[in-house]
């Protein structure tokens, strides 16, 4: 059986132990920031993370691409060559079309390379949704499950991933038009934070909202206190958007309290949900209840 490597994409937001723990490898986004083209990385440091998001609090914009077709084949041919077959799980495909444009490079690649495999996910995920998926995927590959059963494991709990995030300002999510003008400016002024979710069908949602900062950490931890499954046999992922160390300190001290699960990983938002969802957002994520919930019902 041919061993299987496990790649997802900038949008997965794992950290460089992560990946390299879990020996997964990710398609490059790009970013660009008044006219000039970058790399959007998961391997940037602390002081590259806070430099990007600093940049979004004194106003800036940064567009984001998805991953291009040279670059899906420069990472799928690249572990092709070396014999393996291909797992991608992208982001999901109502917030990027790299999924959808893997297909179609995987299907190229797969009438050029004899009895390979290449399997493309849509993780109805993004962030640490998506990289949970992508960890998930690489256990079983390194326990030596073949790229189908992979895939046939991955579509089975995609919809198990609970996540809970939620924003300090609304002025990101306004720019990437995912608010309108006015809305954001009575939200900011009256202190509204929206809770976002994973929805069934892999739109991020706001799915309830709450008023101030500490009862935002307090309603994300609650929720998904109610919603996650066998918790102490599992490690919940909490990701942020270049929070203050003592607000991350004390959300991590209050999931301990509230939550006997595994452990917590800390880590970064990266620069492609970043951009949408600006800086000092926050989420944390664990397997629980198959998430129900569609945006508009």
């Amino acid at each position: 059986m041919r061993n299987v490597k496990i790649i997802t994409d900038s949008c997965a937001d794992l950290n460089a132990d992560q990946l390299n723990k879990y020996d997964i490898d990710f398609a490059r986004m790009t970013t660009s920031l008044d006219g000039v083209e970058s790399v959007a990385s998961l391997l940037w440091t602390e002081v590259e993370a806070h430099e990007h998001y600093n940049k979004m609090r004194n106003g800036k914009r940064i567009i984001t691409a998805q991953a291009s077709v040279e670059e899906l084949q420069r990472i799928f041919d690249k572990y092709l060559k070396q014999g393996m077959d291909v797992v991608y799980i992208g982001c999901s495909s109502k917030q990027s079309g790299s999924v959808n444009t893997g297909y179609i490079v995987a299907q190229k690649l797969m009438a050029e390379y004899e009895n390979c495999t290449i399997v493309c996910i849509d993780s109805l995920n993004a962030s640490m949704g998506e990289g949970m998926l992508a960890i998930e995927a690489s256990k079983m590959a390194k326990n030596g499950a073949s790229a189908k059963e992979i895939e046939e494991h991955i579509l089975s709990i995609r919809k198990r991933v609970n996540q809970y995030v939620t924003v300090h300002s609304l002025d990101a999510l306004r720019r990437a038009g995912r608010v309108k003008g006015p809305t954001a400016f009575f939200g900011n002024l009256m202190g509204v934070k929206p809770i976002i979710i994973a929805d069934a069908n892999g739109e991020q949602a706001a799915y309830k909202k709450v008023k101030g900062r500490q009862k935002s950490f307090e309603e994300i931890v609650a929720l998904l206190k109610a919603t996650i499954i066998e918790p102490e046999n599992q490690t919940i992922y909490l990701t942020h958007a270049d929070c203050e160390t003592e607000e991350i300190d004390a959300l991590v001290n209050l999931i301990k309290k509230e939550i006997p699960c595994r452990g917590i990983e800390v880590g970064l938002i990266g620069p492609i949900i970043g951009a949408s969802i600006g800086p000092d957002a926050v989420g944390i994520w664990g397997f629980g209840e198959e998430v129900t919930y569609k945006i508009g019902e």
